[in-house]
């Protein structure tokens, strides 16, 4: 898979380090480094019960509608359409930061390029909750989102393991937190692999902090799942499959978050 992060460091969405403190303050750079290693992703894979060439390109539009966008970054920032493979050079790839394009502005581009050889990636964001640590506060803004679209004939069926559809979320630990703190097992809670770790889970023996950490946690699982309800809805969907390269088991380790109250 995709590795996106520096192991053994903790980044904010703009590229700086982070950490919450036990006085609800931001650390120096060495604490940033509590949680052992953040390339792990968070993905959504969804198999639709038609996607035939003939239904591609109307089920990849009504999937792309239901994109949250960030409310300060919408739209669609990137495409990039690619044949056979992705070995192939691509066909197609647009920057379209200086004027981000809706669902259907997408799918006027790939028009002529419809074809059940050829995948599609496009870039986006949405809004997640993150400590930001230049305000030394919670702060709920855009974090990227990559939605890649696979042809049934596109590279030895890849959508057969992977979806039709597939989606990077982010960072893992925006829904499931760090070192097994948030959750109703306690005793499942992970040692700490480095001392910055441990000072990070001493941080949040305090209330206030461990507190927070549960609240937003929790807004971005509700939003992650309001979201694919509203796939559910709009496409149709086959089988949906939510998981991360770090949890065995992605989805209930969300659902045990949400049972904290």
């Amino acid at each position: 898979m995709r590795d996106f992060g520096a192991c053994g460091q903790l980044w904010h969405r703009d590229g700086r380090q982070q950490v919450l403190t036990s006085s609800g303050g931001t650390a120096s750079p060495s604490l940033s480094r509590y949680n052992g290693c953040m390339a792990n992703q968070a993905y959504l894979d969804v198999w639709c019960k038609d996607f035939s060439e003939q239904r591609m390109a109307d089920q990849l539009g009504a999937f792309l509608a239901t994109v949250p966008f960030s409310t300060t970054r919408p739209g669609f920032t990137h495409l990039t359409v690619r044949a056979v493979d992705s070995s192939e050079t691509p066909l197609l790839e647009d920057d379209l930061r200086p004027a981000p394009l809706d669902a259907n502005g997408i799918i006027e581009i790939i028009g002529e390029h419809v074809h059940s050889d050829a995948s599609y990636e496009v870039r986006s964001h949405w809004d997640l909750w993150e400590f930001d640590a230049a305000s030394a506060k919670w702060a709920n803004g855009p974090e990227g989102l990559e939605i890649f679209c696979h042809g049934e004939d596109y590279d030895d069926a890849f959508w057969r393991e992977n979806g039709h559809l597939q989606v990077n979320l982010g960072f893992e630990h925006l829904f499931t937190g760090h070192a097994g703190l948030l959750g109703i097992r306690q005793v499942g809670k992970a040692a700490a692999e480095s001392a910055e770790e441990a000072r990070f889970m001493e941080a949040m023996v305090w209330p206030e902090n461990l507190q927070a950490y549960h609240e937003k946690t929790r807004h971005n699982i509700r939003k992650l799942l309001d979201w694919v309800r509203r796939i559910e809805k709009a496409i149709q969907v086959k089988q949906v499959k939510l998981w991360s390269e770090g949890e065995e088991n992605f989805e209930a380790r969300m659902e045990e978050i949400l049972a904290v109250r």
